[in-house]
Order: structure tokens, then sequence, then C-alpha cells
């Protein structure tokens, strides 16, 4: 879809949505969303590191004077999404029980550290760094949601009415979308990745899968995503068709007994090898191997980042 240019910054969507793009959308460089109605405005999501985030909101007043930011729905509690809620400034944050139970598992000291460290962490720590260098976790004070739910939660921004849907455990385990039926756009959060290789922390894939087929069923016409630029239904039907053919070849590399490693580096290369990051394949395979093999215990991210720098080359 090239009606949005994928540029930095605000853009606006109709219907009184907005969203903010980050490219290229790979490690950390998230999409956040904005829904107003008058003065009223719910934020959906922040970014990495507090001066990401205050840049963003200090572009709202230029399209939008006077809004007050009432609500913000985290859309999960990976830090690239949450870490800057703290600057938003908004009377409630809203996420699902799932999301709020997991938000401190990887809090902005424990980033920092690992940062500090990576020099000692050798490919790891190269990759790592790679990634995350780019941020600035230092003085984070974590803001976790004031208002959790399960299944759906109904808001409303004015007189437009906005659906916060849960659909995980998929990315993470609390992950939701936020849809504006009067608009027809869907806030996706990292049920989307368009043109950039997703990862499957904890899955089950098949939740994926159900997610975007229910995006699919939604009277919409553009999609926000988590990362990368704003897409149609024909960028959810891609999405899908990924999780598919990933799901099958990964259960045929299982079957035949191959390694993660080996497994991972011959799916690097195969039909996705465009998009951005196509090592965290590796991550993937990891929770698929896990899922096949009936364990439903988180994985090792230590290993899990070792792998991705070896399918890098670092």
């Amino acid at each position: 879809m090239n009606r949005f240019p994928y540029t930095k910054g605000w853009h606006d969507l109709g219907g009184g949505c907005y969203a903010y793009l980050q490219p290229d959308g790979s490690w950390g460089l998230n999409n956040a969303g904005l829904i107003r109605d008058g003065s009223q405005g719910l934020l959906v999501d922040t970014l990495y590191d507090l001066n990401l985030t205050g840049e963003m909101l200090a572009g709202i007043p230029g399209f939008a004077p006077g809004l007050k930011i009432d609500t913000l729905v985290n859309t999960h509690a990976n830090g690239d999404h949450t870490f800057g809620n703290e600057k938003a400034g908004a009377a409630r944050i809203v996420a699902t029980k799932a999301c709020a139970e997991e938000f401190s598992a990887v809090p902005p000291a424990m980033m920092a550290g690992l940062l500090q460290s990576a020099d000692a962490l050798g490919p790891m720590g190269a990759y790592f760094k790679k990634a995350f260098g780019r941020y600035d976790y230092q003085g984070i004070t974590l803001t976790p949601p004031t208002q959790t739910f399960e299944g759906q939660l109904n808001l409303k921004v004015g007189s437009v009415d906005v659906q916060v849907i849960e659909v995980g455990p998929t990315h993470t385990l609390g992950d939701a979308i936020v849809y504006v039926p009067q608009a027809r756009i869907v806030f996706a959060g990292d049920m989307l990745f368009i043109g950039g290789t997703p990862l499957l922390w904890t899955g089950p894939v098949e939740n994926w899968v159900r997610a975007l087929d229910r995006m699919m069923e939604f009277d919409a016409d553009l999609f926000v995503p988590g990362h990368g630029p704003i897409t149609d239904k024909a960028g959810v039907a891609e999405v899908k068709a990924y999780w598919e053919t990933t799901r099958v070849e990964a259960r045929r590399h299982f079957d035949a007994g191959r390694s993660l490693p080996e497994a991972a580096a011959v799916m690097m290369a195969g039909p996705y090898r465009h998009w951005t990051d196509p090592e965290r394949i590796g991550v993937t395979l990891g929770t698929l191997y896990r899922q096949f093999q009936g364990d439903s215990t988180p994985g090792n991210a230590v290993e899990a980042f070792g792998l991705m720098a070896q399918l890098a080359g670092l």
C-alpha cells in the first residue's frame, strides 16, 4: 500500500485516527497510534525510550492542539511498546491481564545492564548491541497498566467506539489489537510485522493465525502494524501466509530430525529472506520445536540471541 509514505512521524489516517511510524521497523523501531475526538485522546503504545517517546508526543500539538491523552493502551509488554509510558501522562493505562503479569519481565535496568556488558559477551553481545545499542534505557521508570481486562474491552473516545481485543498468547503472553469500527482502522500491535521477520516468543502459532483471520473479518481498510509500513488486508494475508508456510516447513525439519541451527539456516535463506532481520527465524523455530515436543515452557533468551548472532554471521 502506497497511500501513506513510510516516513518517520505522524500520519493522518482519517476518522480521528493517526499513526506514528518509525522506519525501518527493525529491532525497537515500533509504530504507535492515536485516536481522538475533540480534546479527548487515546494513545496506542509508546516507544522504546523517553527521548523517542518525547519526540513523538511533541508532534501532537501540531495537528491536535489542546489534546489530552486520557487513555493509553499497551498492545503487549515488550519494552519498545511500553518503556515510554511515563511520558504519556495518561490517567489510565489499559492492557490485557496477561500483559500486566509479564510487564516487568525485562525491565529497562536489565536492558541497560546487558548493553553495558555486551562487549564481554562475544558474538551474542555484538548482536545485542547492534539491535539495541541505539536506545537509552537510563532513567526510565517502568509504568505498568492501571486497568486490565480479558477477552474484549469496549472504550469510548468522545463519541468514537474503540474495541480492545485480546488475541494472545501469540507474539507474547498478552497481545491485544485495537479496532476502530467507525474509522475502519486496526492498530494491530505486533500481530503485524510488515516487511520484517516476526518473532514467535510465546505461541502457539495457531493463535497468531486466528488473530489474523479475525482481523480479516473486520470491516477495516487500514492496518497499522507494530513494525513496518501501514498496510491493508493484502498485508494481513501475507503475514498469515508467512505463518502457514513457516509452520509447515518447521514441522518438516523437526520430523526430519534437523537441529535448530540447521533448520534455521535453511529457512532463513527461504522465500522471506528479503524481510528485515531474517535471523529472527531462530526465535520462532525454537518456539515451534518446543511446541512440537509438547513443551510449553518459555525459551532460553540467551540461547535465542546466541543463535541469532550465529545466523547473522557475528
